[in-house]
């Protein structure tokens, strides 16, 4: 049984934050969610201006989450470590200990999703509100086959 999950991006401001503040919602207190980056650069920052924008328009508040980098003891505290691209994903398995308990994936395959295959980065593209959408329908999936 799944009861912790841990979203990871690159710099943990748009898409892993705004997934975090899906999935808290969809899932209640039912299940822990948290969400970090592979990178350290942001760590201490909000989530970006336009990810709280989207989301707070659909009825999600982010902007009390704080940036943060993956920790090797992430991979023991979560259950799921969910990245939000190959990319991100290939950065965790280099960095996973070996005392790892954790399951890793993708985000978009592991809720049923097979295109796109990763979850585009608004902060290059722009297109929060996609992102969002995108998100929001693979939080669903993601609920209704871990719950």
């Amino acid at each position: 049984m799944t009861s912790s999950i841990l979203f990871v991006c690159l710099g943990n401001i748009c898409r892993s934050p705004m997934a975090e503040g899906v999935m808290r919602h969809l899932a209640g207190p039912s299940l822990h969610v948290e969400s970090a980056g592979t990178g350290g650069w942001h760590k201490g920052d909000s989530p970006d201006p336009r990810a709280q924008a989207a989301t707070t328009l659909r009825g999600y508040d982010i902007s009390a989450q704080q940036a943060r980098q993956i920790h090797p003891d992430d991979f023991t505290r979560f259950d799921l470590i969910l990245a939000m691209d190959h990319s991100n994903l290939a950065d965790l398995r280099v960095s996973q200990p070996s005392a790892s308990t954790a399951k890793l994936a993708a985000f978009l395959p592991y809720a049923g999703l097979t295109q796109p295959r990763d979850v585009p980065d608004p902060w290059y593209t722009g297109d929060f509100e996609g992102v969002l959408t995108l998100i929001e329908t693979a939080c669903a999936r993601l609920k209704a086959h871990i719950i």
